[in-house]
């Protein structure tokens, strides 16, 4: 557009020029004017003003621009053959050719606007037209002709050229449309990817692939990698609700992040972090880092009125390490010795634990591929009624042998066996042997062995050991299922649903090592239970703690009256077992009685041979 106003420009003030001296002043007067109008209008033109003035601004532009073409044509035209009597037929031929010069620069100027075009060609073409056809211009009709016909052809030609602009337009403007969307999409799959939902901060992908970028980097010391596992957590999402669990990960991320030393934090899943601490810090002050971490965890968090309280283990190693497996695992070692500690224990991984790491990662491969029937033996301990002093039944308890000599107890193993994901397996395997074993439905004695905590929650639980016992000939009745706390503690509903279903299947259910730590009565009330077994720490207590008898006789007086049977376990000696007895225990278990052994010897220990 500047452009196209300059040529007018020009045009006009050579027209001027031409007839200086010829036309009356009053006509050469009205030169200034269409230049300043023409110079305005180029200067609202230039790209830099245009660029700064609102889209509707230019908008309104464009749809004014066809009036003012056709207005400003028509008065240049007209002043321009208003000059046509006063000159030779060389002034004339100027003024057909500025004409002509000055249309198609219109048209071309304005080509992306096809109505401001269309009302320019009109503007210049009929009224010169008419004009030489009215004085009888010799070649009037030529001219006309010729005039009609090339803007007819510029104005196709423009047309095609503008109406190619507005698709390539629209398709760039399509295509900035797909970039700034594939950009969004990428932030959101990038936050997605690297941004923990609840917490905010780094999510598990995110924080070890930062750990991984300092264990890369050529030179320089490694950073210090912290777990954080919460504890009492679980209790808090039971209790208050999910919200309050999302609140309590939020206030913990946000109070880790604020501790001098931390390069980087992020949530691994459930109530795990990972935390990075600056390679500068010694050990006694990445130490220090890890109880001002614990410290902050402990601090009460506050949710609708309540006060949420909890506590951090947390597992500390230097990443020494190649990869970040390594360095997890070694972390995940310090942090198994501080949940074992309790009360937010710090650990911190020291050189003299890289060989028990060793072994535990050589037993766990060793457990994940053996075949469980060639390297699992089963023990039985009997189930004893002092009242009648029979043997009731015998209670399965599961040895592990990776090499056939040294044999392990399921406080070892069983760690091995939900870390391979093999305790489905195995409690189908124990099942299976020990109706074998001691085939209750023709000695008449009862059976139990231990559930697992992930038996209380896996799909097909109830159906699996069902389809054992009915394959056996065994009766559901004759099978006493032991589970623990801890495996009630998983996901209580359903730990819940699976023993009413147990239960109606006609199978007994025990509650195991009840009083070992953490107990909670409603469970006596609330869950379907036959009997409960009361921990061997009680036992061992009994002569000597008053503290440990009334603890028991309460118990007992309790189980009496929900109509549930109370037996103890661990009961080494005669002392124990009186004190039991008096306090109103009649079934018990435990070396006095005795030891573990496998079938034949125990059949035999109390007068009865296998079949």
């Amino acid at each position: 557009m500047p452009l196209l106003y300059l040529v007018v420009i020009f045009n006009i003030g050579s027209l001027a020029l031409r007839f200086s001296g010829k036309a009356p002043l009053a006509l050469l007067a009205v030169a200034p004017v269409l230049i300043g109008y023409a110079a305005i209008r180029a200067v609202h033109w230039l790209p830099a003003r245009t660029a700064r003035r609102p889209v509707a601004m230019q908008r309104a532009d464009l749809r004014k621009l066809g009036q003012r073409a056709g207005i400003s044509g028509v008065a240049f035209v007209a002043w321009a053959l208003s000059l046509y009597p006063y000159g030779d037929a060389n002034a004339a031929g100027l003024i057909q050719v500025v004409l002509a010069i000055t249309m198609v620069s219109g048209i071309l100027g304005i080509a992306h606007s096809p109505p401001a075009a269309l009302r320019l060609a009109a503007a210049y073409t009929i009224p010169a037209s008419v004009f030489f056809l009215a004085i009888g211009h010799p070649g009037a009709i030529y001219v006309a002709m010729i005039q009609l016909f090339g803007v007819a052809m510029l104005l196709w030609i423009t047309h095609g050229q503008h109406r190619d602009f507005v698709r390539l337009e629209l398709s760039r403007q399509m295509l900035a449309r797909r970039e700034r969307q594939t950009a969004r999409l990428a932030s959101a799959n990038h936050r997605r990817a690297t941004i923990d939902h609840v917490t905010g901060g780094m999510n598990r992908r995110a924080i070890l692939a930062r750990l991984e970028e300092e264990l890369v980097r050529d030179a320089g010391p490694r950073p210090w990698l912290a777990l954080v596992d919460l504890d009492g957590f679980k209790h808090i999402n039971d209790t208050y609700g999910h919200a309050a669990g999302d609140h309590v990960l939020r206030t913990v991320g946000a109070r880790i992040g604020a501790i001098a030393g931390v390069i980087a934090q992020g949530r691994l899943g459930g109530d795990e972090f990972a935390i990075l601490l600056d390679s500068a810090m010694t050990a006694d002050a990445a130490s220090a880092a890890g109880r001002q971490i614990a410290a902050a965890i402990r601090e009460p968090i506050s949710h609708n009125g309540a006060n949420l309280r909890l506590c951090g283990a947390i597992g500390l190693h230097l990443a020494g390490e190649s990869s970040v497996s390594g360095c997890l695992e070694r972390a995940d070692t310090a942090l198994y010795r501080a949940k074992e500690q309790g009360d937010g224990a710090l650990v911190r991984f020291e050189q003299g634990d890289e060989a028990l790491l060793q072994h535990r990662i050589a037993m766990t491969r060793a457990f994940n591929d053996c075949t469980l029937e060639d390297q699992i033996k089963l023990l039985y301990q009997p189930m004893h009624n002092c009242l009648t002093g029979q043997v009731l039944g015998f209670e399965a308890f599961a040895r592990w042998s990776p090499d056939g000599h040294e044999w392990q107890s399921p406080g070892t193993f069983m760690a091995m066996a939900e870390a391979t994901g093999r305790t489905g397996d195995l409690t189908r395997m124990v099942l299976a042997r020990a109706l074998a074993e001691c085939r209750p439905w023709e000695t008449g004695l009862d059976v139990s062995i231990n559930l697992a905590p992930r038996d209380m929650v896996r799909e097909g639980t109830v159906d699996a050991i069902m389809q054992i016992v009915e394959a056996a000939g065994a009766s559901p009745a004759s099978i006493i299922l032991e589970v623990t706390e801890r495996a009630l503690q998983v996901n209580p509903k359903r730990a819940k649903a699976q023993l009413h279903a147990l239960r109606e299947r006609g199978f007994r259910i025990a509650l195991d090592d009840f009083g070992a730590g953490w107990s909670s009565l409603n469970q006596l009330r609330d869950l379907p239970l036959d009997l409960i077994k009361l921990d061997h720490t009680l036992a061992a207590a009994l002569v000597s703690d008053p503290g440990a008898r009334a603890v028991t006789g309460m118990l007992v007086a309790l189980s009496w009256q929900l109509g549930i049977a109370c037996s103890i376990e661990g009961v080494e000696t005669a002392d124990q077992a009186e004190t039991a007895r008096g306090l109103g225990i009649h079934l018990m278990q435990g070396y006095h009685f005795g030891h573990p052994e496998p079938a034949p010897a125990a059949f035999a220990a109390m007068g009865r041979a296998v079949a």
